[in-house]
């Protein structure tokens, strides 16, 4: 690789500030509509981006959610690593094609006394200056089962 070429290559379009809001559903709660604050940061020279979110109830009220992470190149694919403060670790792996990331979960584990979740699945999307995504989930019960989707614009 010459010094001239980007190390995110497919994933350079991933990097920024993105600012928007989503809705989540679930059989087991009440609908709802939320903030979000997300962050793909570039290291100069490095092949990943870290990864942050932040959530908030509408107008920017009560804090609701937060995650970290990283994204990068993987065997061929790309690799999603995410820890939540509520007890969980994830590790997802997908392909990113025409800008749309399909990530399916390698790995779950979570702290004795986190949630009953078993699984989780996330979609992203990078179209010019905005991000959409959607996450679906397994928890206790109910099997995987679409969760949040939101749309985010490029600050």
């Amino acid at each position: 690789m010459s010094d001239m070429q980007d190390p995110l290559g497919e994933l350079a379009p991933f990097v920024g500030h993105w600012i928007g809001g989503g809705d989540g559903h679930y059989p087991t709660i009440d609908d709802f509509s939320y903030e979000e604050e997300l962050e793909f940061t570039a290291t100069p020279g490095k092949p990943f981006l870290a990864y942050r979110s932040r959530t908030w109830s509408p107008g920017r009220g009560r804090p609701m959610h937060t995650e970290n992470g990283y994204l990068r190149p993987s065997g061929g694919g790309v690799e999603l690593f995410v820890s939540q403060p509520t007890g969980f670790v994830e590790i997802q792996r997908g392909e990113l094609r025409d800008g749309v990331l399909e990530l399916s979960q390698l790995t779950l584990a979570a702290s004795p006394d986190a949630k009953p979740v078993h699984e989780i699945r996330r979609r992203l999307q990078v179209a010019g200056d905005e991000l959409t995504y959607d996450l679906w989930m397994a928890h206790a019960e109910t099997p995987l089962t679409h969760h949040l989707r939101a749309r985010l614009t490029r600050q």
